[in-house]
């Protein structure tokens, strides 16, 4: 009779506790260096997950600086896969790049819903804050179509988030706006939510938080153009915002921009992303292609017939 197969073994992350760290918790250590929740870190710890030189500590443990810590990322039970085929730009063992359509949002509303994070689960295997579900280091609207990536595990994501926080992710989106933008310009302005309605942001606030974005126009159509937009920083729908109040709106962009014949939702897309891929910082490029309905609309708007009109 044949034995069963044996199980996969369990990847280990091994991390050296930096000698500055002397003194902290094991838990709290641990739950910032690979950006878990206090509790996960701590029952990583308690289920001996994780340990130092192979021995099982107190969550409590005062660290001395300079040991290793192993982290042990064993199998979850799968999760429901809900939403479509999302189409694969880039892929390893700590992370991927998916292309993401229009009209679906990153997170799901409620847990059987559609969504980004739940349509990842078809992709491989992932274990973020101990659940089968990919960890997120950025956001895109749910109209915003194009490059999202996706972490696979913890420590992915804590570097990922790092990366993102220290402007080493580079980030060029394609907005097709209303108007006659300059050839180039640069936007660095306060940021904050509306005063007069708090789903909404805008640059007309006294506020500490500052949004940087710049921009070089592509192709000029009719009665528009297509921009190439470089990101410098990430806040809420900051490209629909920042456009919008500089004179130049996102087109089919319902809160901010402006209703479009050509085009049923907000035209804009996260064509271009540049990331450090966490194992050796290796610049990663990850290109997502123009969308077929913002395609239709550049093309809508090349049209002699819309010249004349």
């Amino acid at each position: 009779m044949p034995l069963p197969p044996r199980p996969p073994p369990v990847p280990i992350d091994r991390l050296a506790v930096p000698r500055e760290a002397a003194g902290e918790r094991l838990d709290r250590w641990l739950a910032r260096a690979l950006a878990l929740s206090p509790e996960r870190a701590r029952r990583l710890v308690e289920s001996g997950d994780a340990r130092i030189r192979g021995k099982l500590c107190s969550p409590v443990r005062k660290l001395f600086g300079g040991e290793e810590v192993e982290v042990r990322r064993p199998a979850l039970p799968a999760e429901p896969a809900t939403g479509p085929e999302l189409p694969v730009l880039y892929d390893d063992a700590d992370c991927l790049v998916v292309d993401k359509p229009a009209d679906l949002a990153v997170e799901p509303a409620t847990p059987a819903a559609p969504a980004v994070v739940t349509a990842a689960r078809r992709l491989g295997a992932f274990d973020v804050d101990g659940r089968a579900t990919p960890g997120l280091p950025h956001r895109l609207d749910r109209d915003t179509t194009g490059a999202l990536l996706l972490a696979r595990h913890d420590l992915a994501l804590a570097a990922l988030r790092e990366a993102f926080a220290a402007g080493g992710v580079e980030k060029r989106y394609l907005a097709l706006v209303a108007g006659a933008p300059p050839d180039e310009r640069t936007l660095d302005t306060a940021y904050g939510r509306d005063p007069s309605d708090a789903r909404r942001f805008t640059t007309r606030v006294s506020s500490p938080r500052r949004a940087r974005l710049s921009f070089r126009v592509e192709e000029r159509l009719t009665g528009a153009a297509l921009l190439a937009v470089h990101l410098d920083t990430g806040r809420t729908h900051q490209i629909r915002v920042q456009l919008a109040e500089a004179g130049y709106p996102v087109l089919g962009d319902a809160v901010y921009g402006l209703a479009s014949p050509v085009i049923g939702r907000q035209a804009l897309h996260a064509h271009r992303l540049v990331f450090p891929r966490p194992s050796d910082g290796r610049k990663i490029h990850a290109v997502a292609p123009v969308p077929a309905d913002l395609a239709a609309a550049l093309a809508a708007l090349r049209e002699p017939s819309a010249r004349s009109s």
